[in-house]
Protein backbone atom coordinates (compact mmCIF):
# COMPACT_ATOMS: atom_id res chain seq x y z
CA UNK A 1 0.00 0.00 0.00
CA UNK A 2 1.06 3.62 -0.95
CA UNK A 3 0.43 6.80 0.44
CA UNK A 4 -1.87 7.64 3.49
CA UNK A 5 -5.07 6.56 3.89
CA UNK A 6 -7.71 8.62 5.45
CA UNK A 7 -7.67 9.46 9.25
CA UNK A 8 -9.18 6.99 12.20
CA UNK A 9 -12.69 8.70 11.46
CA UNK A 10 -13.16 7.35 7.94
CA UNK A 11 -11.61 3.44 7.72
CA UNK A 12 -7.66 4.33 8.69
CA UNK A 13 -6.45 0.89 8.51
CA UNK A 14 -9.25 -0.65 7.19
CA UNK A 15 -9.19 0.79 4.14
CA UNK A 16 -5.99 -1.64 3.46
CA UNK A 17 -7.37 -4.49 5.29
CA UNK A 18 -8.07 -7.99 3.95
CA UNK A 19 -11.41 -8.05 5.59
CA UNK A 20 -12.92 -11.54 4.94
CA UNK A 21 -9.94 -12.53 2.89
CA UNK A 22 -8.09 -13.11 6.18
CA UNK A 23 -5.31 -11.53 7.96
CA UNK A 24 -2.30 -12.98 5.90
CA UNK A 25 -3.39 -10.80 2.96
CA UNK A 26 -3.65 -7.23 4.94
CA UNK A 27 -1.66 -4.86 3.51
CA UNK A 28 1.89 -3.40 3.77
CA UNK A 29 2.36 0.03 4.09
CA UNK A 30 5.29 1.30 2.20
CA UNK A 31 6.98 4.62 1.73
CA UNK A 32 8.66 5.80 -1.59
CA UNK A 33 12.19 5.99 0.48
CA UNK A 34 14.57 3.63 -0.47
CA UNK A 35 16.38 4.63 2.28
CA UNK A 36 13.20 3.77 4.28
CA UNK A 37 10.78 2.20 2.57
CA UNK A 38 9.10 0.51 5.19
CA UNK A 39 8.77 0.88 9.33
CA UNK A 40 10.51 -1.14 11.21
CA UNK A 41 11.89 -3.63 8.79
CA UNK A 42 15.65 -3.17 10.02
CA UNK A 43 16.64 -5.25 13.11
CA UNK A 44 17.58 -2.83 16.16
CA UNK A 45 20.88 -4.70 16.35
CA UNK A 46 22.71 -2.76 13.36
CA UNK A 47 25.62 -5.30 14.05
CA UNK A 48 23.15 -8.29 13.10
CA UNK A 49 24.24 -9.91 9.61
CA UNK A 50 21.94 -11.24 6.99
CA UNK A 51 23.51 -14.66 8.38
CA UNK A 52 22.94 -14.66 11.83
CA UNK A 53 18.86 -12.84 10.87
CA UNK A 54 18.68 -15.63 8.76
CA UNK A 55 19.27 -18.42 11.52
CA UNK A 56 17.20 -16.30 14.15
CA UNK A 57 14.36 -16.24 11.65
CA UNK A 58 15.01 -20.29 10.53
CA UNK A 59 14.47 -20.82 14.31
CA UNK A 60 11.50 -18.72 14.97
CA UNK A 61 10.17 -20.37 12.00
CA UNK A 62 10.73 -23.57 13.34
CA UNK A 63 8.92 -22.80 16.32
CA UNK A 64 6.05 -21.17 15.21
CA UNK A 65 5.53 -24.23 13.13
CA UNK A 66 5.34 -26.33 16.41
CA UNK A 67 2.21 -24.37 17.56
CA UNK A 68 0.72 -24.58 13.83
CA UNK A 69 0.74 -28.06 14.48
CA UNK A 70 -1.27 -27.26 18.13
CA UNK A 71 -3.43 -25.02 16.56
CA UNK A 72 -3.86 -25.53 13.17
CA UNK A 73 -6.87 -23.19 12.47
CA UNK A 74 -5.39 -19.89 13.71
CA UNK A 75 -5.62 -17.50 10.87
CA UNK A 76 -3.83 -15.26 12.71
CA UNK A 77 -0.48 -17.59 13.67
CA UNK A 78 -0.27 -18.46 10.17
CA UNK A 79 -0.18 -14.58 8.83
CA UNK A 80 2.02 -13.65 11.14
CA UNK A 81 4.76 -16.66 10.72
CA UNK A 82 4.21 -15.19 6.31
CA UNK A 83 5.07 -11.44 7.95
CA UNK A 84 8.32 -12.71 9.58
CA UNK A 85 9.10 -14.26 6.24
CA UNK A 86 8.01 -11.28 4.17
CA UNK A 87 10.07 -8.58 6.48
CA UNK A 88 13.60 -10.53 6.16
CA UNK A 89 13.04 -10.75 2.24
CA UNK A 90 12.08 -6.86 2.19
CA UNK A 91 15.13 -5.73 3.78
CA UNK A 92 17.05 -6.69 0.98
CA UNK A 93 14.33 -6.00 -2.37
CA UNK A 94 12.05 -3.38 -1.35
CA UNK A 95 15.05 -0.24 -1.14
CA UNK A 96 16.08 -1.13 -4.40
CA UNK A 97 12.22 -1.40 -5.57
CA UNK A 98 11.57 2.22 -4.16
CA UNK A 99 15.19 3.48 -5.95
CA UNK A 100 13.18 5.36 -8.96
CA UNK A 101 16.46 6.91 -9.66
CA UNK A 102 17.78 3.97 -11.75
CA UNK A 103 14.62 4.60 -14.36
CA UNK A 104 15.72 6.69 -17.25
CA UNK A 105 14.62 10.53 -17.78
CA UNK A 106 12.19 10.02 -20.05
CA UNK A 107 10.20 7.34 -17.79
CA UNK A 108 10.14 9.71 -15.10
CA UNK A 109 8.80 12.72 -17.13
CA UNK A 110 6.01 10.86 -18.31
CA UNK A 111 4.94 9.81 -14.61
CA UNK A 112 5.41 13.80 -13.98
CA UNK A 113 8.02 13.36 -11.17
CA UNK A 114 9.58 16.08 -12.31
CA UNK A 115 6.48 18.31 -11.85
CA UNK A 116 5.59 20.46 -8.95
CA UNK A 117 2.04 18.72 -8.75
CA UNK A 118 2.50 15.84 -9.69
CA UNK A 119 5.84 14.58 -8.28
CA UNK A 120 4.00 12.87 -5.21
CA UNK A 121 1.49 10.92 -7.07
CA UNK A 122 3.59 10.44 -9.94
CA UNK A 123 6.27 8.67 -7.50
CA UNK A 124 3.89 6.24 -6.24
CA UNK A 125 2.15 5.21 -9.45
CA UNK A 126 5.54 4.74 -11.18
CA UNK A 127 6.90 2.73 -7.50
CA UNK A 128 3.32 0.27 -8.17
CA UNK A 129 4.67 0.01 -11.89
CA UNK A 130 8.15 -1.57 -10.31
CA UNK A 131 6.45 -3.76 -7.79
CA UNK A 132 4.16 -5.21 -10.17
CA UNK A 133 7.20 -5.50 -12.67
CA UNK A 134 8.68 -7.68 -9.55
CA UNK A 135 5.78 -10.10 -8.77
CA UNK A 136 3.74 -8.15 -6.49
CA UNK A 137 0.08 -9.08 -7.09
CA UNK A 138 -1.76 -5.71 -5.49
CA UNK A 139 -0.49 -2.36 -5.39
CA UNK A 140 -3.02 0.23 -3.57
CA UNK A 141 -2.42 3.64 -3.73
CA UNK A 142 -4.66 6.06 -1.94
CA UNK A 143 -4.34 10.07 -2.62
CA UNK A 144 -5.64 13.20 -1.16
CA UNK A 145 -4.53 12.55 2.76
CA UNK A 146 -5.69 15.93 5.02
CA UNK A 147 -6.01 14.30 8.30
CA UNK A 148 -9.66 13.39 8.04
CA UNK A 149 -11.74 11.64 5.47
CA UNK A 150 -9.54 13.01 2.62
CA UNK A 151 -9.19 15.90 0.36
CA UNK A 152 -11.79 14.31 -2.71
CA UNK A 153 -14.54 14.09 0.07
CA UNK A 154 -15.99 17.28 -1.36
CA UNK A 155 -18.29 18.67 0.57
CA UNK A 156 -17.45 22.29 -0.47
CA UNK A 157 -15.92 24.36 -2.97
CA UNK A 158 -15.74 21.95 -5.32
CA UNK A 159 -14.66 23.31 -8.41
CA UNK A 160 -11.54 24.85 -7.16
CA UNK A 161 -10.16 21.54 -4.77
CA UNK A 162 -11.04 19.20 -7.69
CA UNK A 163 -9.15 21.02 -10.29
CA UNK A 164 -6.12 20.80 -8.12
CA UNK A 165 -6.77 17.59 -7.28
CA UNK A 166 -7.13 16.83 -10.47
CA UNK A 167 -4.02 18.20 -11.72
CA UNK A 168 -2.13 16.08 -9.32
CA UNK A 169 -3.12 12.62 -10.47
CA UNK A 170 -4.07 13.16 -14.03
CA UNK A 171 -0.43 12.68 -15.66
CA UNK A 172 0.64 10.04 -13.16
CA UNK A 173 -2.61 7.74 -13.60
CA UNK A 174 -1.82 8.44 -17.74
CA UNK A 175 2.10 7.64 -17.29
CA UNK A 176 1.07 4.47 -16.10
CA UNK A 177 -1.31 3.06 -17.87
CA UNK A 178 0.88 3.97 -21.14
CA UNK A 179 3.73 2.66 -19.32
CA UNK A 180 2.38 -1.02 -18.41
CA UNK A 181 0.89 -0.93 -22.33
CA UNK A 182 4.06 -0.62 -24.05
CA UNK A 183 5.74 -2.98 -21.25
CA UNK A 184 3.19 -5.71 -22.62
CA UNK A 185 2.35 -5.60 -18.95
CA UNK A 186 -1.18 -4.33 -19.45
CA UNK A 187 -2.67 -7.19 -20.55
CA UNK A 188 -2.22 -8.77 -17.29
CA UNK A 189 -2.73 -6.08 -15.04
CA UNK A 190 -6.11 -4.59 -14.11
CA UNK A 191 -6.28 -0.98 -13.08
CA UNK A 192 -9.28 -0.28 -10.53
CA UNK A 193 -10.09 3.49 -9.89
CA UNK A 194 -12.23 3.41 -7.27
CA UNK A 195 -13.85 4.72 -4.00
CA UNK A 196 -16.36 3.83 -1.54
CA UNK A 197 -19.29 5.83 -2.39
CA UNK A 198 -20.40 8.66 -4.81
CA UNK A 199 -21.19 12.58 -4.56
CA UNK A 200 -25.11 13.73 -4.80
CA UNK A 201 -26.16 15.03 -7.97
CA UNK A 202 -27.39 18.18 -6.34
CA UNK A 203 -25.04 20.86 -4.56
CA UNK A 204 -24.04 21.01 -1.01
CA UNK A 205 -23.72 24.45 0.97
CA UNK A 206 -25.10 26.80 2.78
CA UNK A 207 -27.92 29.12 1.60
CA UNK A 208 -27.32 31.31 -1.13
CA UNK A 209 -23.94 29.91 -1.80
CA UNK A 210 -22.59 30.57 -5.60
CA UNK A 211 -19.74 27.52 -4.94
CA UNK A 212 -20.60 24.40 -3.06
CA UNK A 213 -19.87 20.77 -3.00
CA UNK A 214 -21.94 17.46 -2.76
CA UNK A 215 -22.79 15.08 -0.11
CA UNK A 216 -22.24 11.28 0.73
CA UNK A 217 -24.02 9.09 -1.76
CA UNK A 218 -24.09 4.91 -2.27
CA UNK A 219 -27.09 4.92 -4.62
CA UNK A 220 -25.28 5.71 -7.83
CA UNK A 221 -21.73 6.19 -8.49
CA UNK A 222 -18.68 5.04 -11.31
CA UNK A 223 -15.51 2.70 -10.93
CA UNK A 224 -12.82 2.90 -13.97
CA UNK A 225 -11.29 0.00 -14.81
CA UNK A 226 -9.23 -0.96 -17.30
CA UNK A 227 -6.39 -4.21 -18.41
CA UNK A 228 -6.26 -7.09 -17.15
CA UNK A 229 -8.42 -8.67 -20.57
CA UNK A 230 -11.52 -6.35 -19.68
CA UNK A 231 -12.96 -5.87 -22.72
CA UNK A 232 -12.37 -2.69 -24.02
CA UNK A 233 -13.87 1.16 -24.29
CA UNK A 234 -17.12 -1.06 -22.30
CA UNK A 235 -19.74 0.99 -20.33
CA UNK A 236 -21.92 -1.02 -17.66
CA UNK A 237 -25.07 0.67 -16.08
CA UNK A 238 -26.60 3.62 -15.89
CA UNK A 239 -28.06 6.19 -13.73
CA UNK A 240 -31.43 7.88 -13.77
CA UNK A 241 -31.78 11.43 -15.60
CA UNK A 242 -30.84 13.25 -12.61
CA UNK A 243 -27.87 10.76 -11.99
CA UNK A 244 -29.28 9.94 -8.44
CA UNK A 245 -30.32 5.85 -8.61
CA UNK A 246 -29.04 2.97 -11.12
CA UNK A 247 -31.63 1.83 -12.53
CA UNK A 248 -29.57 -0.12 -15.32
CA UNK A 249 -27.08 -2.86 -15.09
CA UNK A 250 -27.10 -2.35 -10.93
CA UNK A 251 -23.81 -3.34 -9.50
CA UNK A 252 -22.52 -3.58 -5.86
CA UNK A 253 -18.83 -3.50 -4.61
CA UNK A 254 -18.80 -7.05 -3.82
CA UNK A 255 -19.58 -7.77 -7.75
CA UNK A 256 -16.27 -5.47 -8.20
CA UNK A 257 -14.72 -7.45 -5.93
CA UNK A 258 -15.68 -10.89 -7.42
CA UNK A 259 -14.14 -9.23 -10.89
CA UNK A 260 -10.96 -8.33 -9.71
CA UNK A 261 -9.84 -11.42 -8.25
CA UNK A 262 -11.44 -13.80 -10.77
Amino acid sequence: MLGNPSADCCGAAWTHGSAYLGPEYAGVRLKVDPKSPISFVRPDDVKMTMEEQRENFGLLGKLNRISGIEYPNDKKLRARIKSYELAYEMQSSVPEVMGLDNEPKHVREMYGIDGKETKAFGEKCLAARRLVERGVRFVQIFHGYRGNAGAWDSHRDIKRLHSGLAKEVDQPVAGLIKDLKQRGMLDDTMIVWGTEFGRTPGGQGSKGAKITGRDHHPHGFSAVMAGGGLKKGCVEGATDELGFHAVEGRYYVTDIHATVMS
